[in-house]
């Protein structure tokens, strides 16, 4: 996954849109919190063998929430200056050093 190519990208649909101007840290965190709410919503009520087999249609619904959850935390990380693919790393090598 080149995520400077899929930033790009998105920066030219909302620039093309003039969305920019909704496009503050705390709006886009809270866009992805909704959108996470909706991955949420999918597995409402479901037991924990019913949330690992879901059907396809429910699958491919959570997988439309999962893109949108990224795309919201690739803008915010672009407006905050921070590099996604380090930010990740470095919460991984931490996790790594804690957890092992």
């Amino acid at each position: 996954m080149n995520l400077v190519e899929l930033t790009e990208r998105l920066h030219s649909i909302r620039d093309r849109n003039d969305w920019r101007q909704f496009h503050s840290p705390k709006n886009l965190a809270m866009a992805a919190s909704v959108e996470m709410a909706e991955l949420v919503e999918i597995f409402q009520w479901l037991s924990e063998d019913q949330s690992r087999q879901l059907p396809p249609d429910a699958l491919a619904h959570a997988g439309q929430e999962v893109g949108d959850i990224v795309l919201y935390l690739l803008l915010l990380c672009s407006e905050l200056g921070l590099d996604m693919e380090q930010v990740v790393r470095s919460k991984l090598a931490d996790s790594e050093r804690r957890f092992s």
